[in-house]
């Protein structure tokens, strides 16, 4: 059975899209250009030098900030992430659903901004469950019903935009980051009227009776681990072998082309923004009946570096997983290096982790894109090395 990425090949193939004519200009230094075919090893050895390099950096940063031996600091990072594996593999879990329901979306060039609104409601809606109707109700109808407004809240948030864009072709990227903050403002407001306290916070929902909390399966870690698993084996089905994840695919490859294979395109950006609402509305649930029991603004804040590890993982949810595991072994190892080291803040570590960051977005653009120097570029430097020897 061909792949969905095999049948969009075939439809461009079918349907060439015209080239755009060419502006006369001056030939610029250098020239950039797409690489057509790059062997796994190379693209693996320029990660690891990539890799390698951000290491490097932060030993020397190490050394000039805080004063400290670099082999230290690498044995405490790599320390860290083994102290409690299981906080650790639970955050890899949370970190790769966040990314999972955004895929959809961004392969349909849907720069889906909102996932933290659309998660944060999703939640809200459960704790409003877990908090009002829990004694009106046997603890599994109430999980149940938890789940299902959880992914209604999500499903809205996330379409409204899809809605806009579709009949009024706003701009989505902005759209759903406003989403974001409306959803903050909801929260803030809710947990001020549901808190009788007064400490503007809600705190633990039914901490002594636990109704409402998903039972543990072996231990409190384990649920969001098998949730992320059933999304990645889903998301592998649905995105190659679906007909709605091929539909979704070809929208995002050219509009014009999935409307000359007679694709409705506005039905699919809202199916398509539909589902990223109910995987997050499914992960709000999961904050709520298992990991935090609780709600406030800073429930579900992996979002954006979601986004980051969808994309470097060029969207394909297995390698996602890989580095949702990477970018959740370094946050963990930079923190526990900064505690461990009595560095007195986490700045060193985001540090850290934005340097890691850099490094390999900056190793995915050599691997994705070639740089030569055009005619004029050698003539330029030519000329420049006969004159004052500089290059």
């Amino acid at each position: 059975m061909k792949s969905n990425s095999e049948k969009i090949a075939e439809i461009k193939e079918k349907n060439p899209q015209p080239e755009q004519a060419s502006s006369a200009a001056r030939e610029p230094l250098f020239h950039v250009s797409k690489n057509s075919v790059m062997s796994r090893g190379k693209a693996l050895a320029i990660r690891g030098c990539s890799l390698l390099a951000a290491l490097i950096i932060t030993g020397i940063l190490g050394v000039l900030l805080v004063h400290i031996n670099p082999f230290r600091i690498y044995k405490e990072i790599f320390k860290g992430p083994f102290v409690d594996i299981w906080t650790m593999l639970q955050d890899t879990a949370l970190l790769l659903c966040f990314a999972l329901a955004v895929v959809p979306a961004f392969k349909m060039k849907f720069f889906n901004m909102g996932a933290n609104g659309q998660v944060l409601v999703g939640c809200l809606a459960a704790i409003g469950v877990m908090k009002f109707l829990t004694p009106y109700m046997p603890n599994w109808a109430a999980i149940l019903l938890m789940l299902v407004v959880a992914c209604i809240a999500g499903v809205i948030f996330a379409v409204i935009p899809a809605v806009f864009k579709a009949w009024a072709d706003t701009n989505e990227t902005l759209f759903t980051l406003m989403m974001n903050y409306i959803a903050i403002e909801l929260v803030n407001y809710l947990v001020f009227v549901w808190d009788k306290s007064g400490s503007g916070t809600l705190g633990i929902v039914n901490l002594i009776s636990h109704a409402g909390w998903v039972p543990n399966i072996g231990n409190k870690y384990v649920l969001p681990v098998i949730v992320a698993v059933l999304m990645t084996v889903f998301m592998t089905v649905y995105m190659n072998y679906s007909k709605h994840g091929f539909e979704a695919a070809l929208v995002g490859e050219s509009v014009n082309t999935a409307k000359y294979v007679g694709i409705n395109v506005k039905k699919v950006m809202i199916r398509t923004l539909a589902l990223s609402g109910l995987l997050c509305g499914i992960l709000g649930f999961v904050y709520a009946g298992a990991v935090s029991h609780t709600v406030n603004a800073a429930v579900g804040g992996k979002g954006f570096t979601a986004i980051l590890v969808a994309w470097l993982a060029g969207f394909n949810p297995p390698i996602m997983a890989l580095v949702a595991l990477l970018v959740t072994f370094l946050t963990s190892g930079t923190q526990y290096a900064s505690s461990s080291l009595h560095l007195g803040s986490t700045d060193f570590a985001s540090i850290t982790v934005g340097i890691f960051f850099f490094f390999v977005i900056g190793s995915e653009f050599f691997i994705r894109y070639r740089v030569e120097l055009t005619a004029r570029g050698k003539k330029v430097f030519k000329i420049k090395s006969k004159k004052g020897g500089e290059v």
